[in-house]
């Protein structure tokens, strides 16, 4: 029977931080490290923290994570997404242990035809996409045993994601006008924690793969329409209302930040290396949705 781990985990009630603690307790102690005992918008105290917890596992599921918002706050997100995470990397060096990181398709621009490598040139659109670069780079700086998880559109059943609001908004709404122009695919929390869990167990066992950066989301592609389409269908099974859906391109729908049009990720160094990949991402849904 493999040891119990001890399992530090930076995040409480984010949708990704969540599933962690749903689904990892077993595999040993989980320290969960919400705001109240660590705010990563204060990174000063986070070594104090790690070298007294001395956990075998960091899992950073903290993020500065509204997009938007951080157009107007970009001291905050690089202190939250790049400063912290560097620090946290920099314990789990002198730890000797590894350190696992969600980041996002949005160190990319979207401007290619097709899916994004892991090694394809980063340029991102806006603040968020900027910080979160960072994050990766303070993390393999410095030398620390490390997977970047890169993922996109991320949802699930609590917290704040499009997959809720489409829910509410559906059947308040006579009429919806959804992006059609923006590609990439819908990823359930669930499924994140799940290929986690893989990783770290691939790992404990000594089946690891190369550590570095890699794409984990699911399979598939389709647009936020499609995505609302879907739900929409869901709702319908139900015999709930359900608003008519309108196509309508990015530029219709402005925001503070950028978005990029094709967030496709490949994901097949994950399944070479680690032998980890995710369904399709409407199998997905479904999963999420009735269990």
């Amino acid at each position: 029977m493999s040891r119990p781990l001890n399992i530090l985990i930076s995040g409480r009630h984010g949708q990704v931080a969540q599933e962690l603690q749903k689904q990892l307790g077993d595999l040993g102690t989980l320290h969960v490290l919400g705001r109240d005992q660590l705010d990563l918008a204060h990174p000063e105290r986070i070594r104090e923290q790690v070298r007294a917890i001395k956990p075998d596992l960091i899992i950073i599921a903290a993020a500065h994570t509204a997009v938007d918002q951080a157009e107007s706050e970009p001291e905050l997100a690089f202190t939250i997404n790049a400063t912290a995470p560097g620090i946290f990397a920099e314990e789990a060096k002198a730890l000797g242990v590894p350190l696992i990181h969600y980041s996002t398709d949005y160190v990319f621009d979207g401007s290619k035809d097709g899916a994004y490598t892991e090694d394809d040139p980063t340029n991102p659109l806006g603040v968020y996409g900027a910080s979160k670069l960072a994050g990766e780079k303070a993390i393999a700086a410095t030398g620390c045993d490390h997977l970047i998880l890169r993922t996109s559109w991320v949802y699930s059943l609590h917290g704040r994601n499009f997959l809720l609001t489409m829910q509410r908004l559906l059947q308040e709404k006579p009429e919806l006008r959804i992006v059609a122009d923006q590609i990439g695919a819908p990823t359930w929390a669930g499924a994140i924690v799940q290929s986690t869990r893989q990783l770290i167990e691939r790992w404990r066992d000594g089946q690891a793969g190369a550590w570095g950066t890699y794409h984990l989301t699911a399979q598939g592609e389709t647009s936020w329409f499609g995505f609302a389409l879907a739900i929409g269908e869901q709702l319908k099974a139900q015999g709930k209302p359900c608003a008519q859906l309108l196509p309508i391109p990015s530029s219709d729908y402005p925001t503070p930040a950028q978005r990029p049009l094709n967030s496709r990720l490949d994901c097949s160094r994950l399944q070479r290396e680690w032998q980890v990949s995710q369904a399709d991402w409407h199998t997905a849904l479904l999963e999420c949705l009735h269990g």
